[in-house]
């Protein structure tokens, strides 16, 4: 376990008063490994909410995609990198879709440079085609590949996410010349999240923090990705898995072990909230 030495003044100076905890699911919570949460982890969340603290997931994922996560119940979902945000009571928070016109953008794209795509609405997803990018990734991830489908007539609904298997330097491209009004991020070398430009998991935080009246200085987020990062430099204490990479270490205020060896609990030990 290591502890980063640039801190912000919460985590550093004082023993923080954390009301509010923000857990991504891959990686953080669910171990690539077993592809379960590990029990250390649950009993580790369970004790925090038994003091009165919330629990808010903060994921890449739809909400229909979010599986059991060891019996743990949580107040709040930041769903599809901040573009749709939902309380436990099915209160809708926040719900951005991505603009129309880089949709039929990306549409004309794929038929002049095909790779494989899927877009997401609030319910359900679908992809053009399942390539060896896609098997890589779900097998990690312990999914199975979406359905295959027509983007077109997928594209008549709202599109909260466009998931692209590419590597960066088409990535880059994409990004300068079809998908204008989006922002991209990455937690696999071989896939991408593709969301609203203004939107991540850190406003997906702004949006609960003011549901529930909590201050910023009362925050502790946990990822591992590259589409945690937002969050993790946003909170007050942002917590790096030891699996994380390199930089989303180098943001975080604090550096524990994996997700398979009691990341979760050990943070939460070393800050004094359980």
């Amino acid at each position: 376990m290591y502890f980063c030495s640039q801190m912000k003044a919460t985590a550093a100076d004082k023993k923080p008063n954390i009301r509010a905890m923000f857990f991504d699911i891959d990686g953080t919570l669910v171990s690539f490994k077993s592809h379960t949460v590990p029990p250390s982890t649950v009993a580790a969340i369970r004790q925090a909410q038994a003091k009165g603290i919330k629990a808010f997931i903060a994921t890449g994922r739809a909400v229909f995609q979010i599986p059991d996560l060891g019996g743990l119940q949580f107040d709040g979902y930041i769903a599809q990198n901040g573009v749709y945000c939902i309380t436990d009571k099915n209160e809708v928070l926040l719900k951005s879709p991505v603009p129309k016109e880089d949709v039929e953008a990306l549409l004309a794209y794929l038929d002049k440079e095909p790779c494989s795509c899927s877009f997401m609405t609030t319910d359900r997803i679908v992809i053009n085609f399942v390539g060896p990018e896609v098997k890589t990734v779900t097998k990690l991830v312990n999914v199975s590949a979406p359905p295959v489908g027509d983007l077109r007539e997928a594209a008549k609904e709202d599109i909260y996410q466009i998931n692209i298997y590419m590597d960066r330097e088409r990535e880059r491209l994409l990004m300068r010349d079809v998908l204008v009004h989006c922002e991209l991020s990455r937690w696999h070398p071989m896939f991408a999240d593709l969301n609203t430009k203004g939107f991540s998991k850190q406003t997906g935080i702004d949006k609960f923090l003011e549901h529930y009246r909590f201050r910023l200085d009362e925050t502790m987020a946990f990822g591992d990705g590259g589409n945690d990062i937002s969050m993790l430099r946003h909170v007050a204490i942002g917590v790096a898995m030891g699996n994380a990479t390199a930089d989303v270490k180098a943001q975080a205020d604090y550096i524990t072990d994996s997700v398979d060896d009691d990341g979760v609990g050990k943070a939460l030990r070393h800050f004094g909230v359980i």
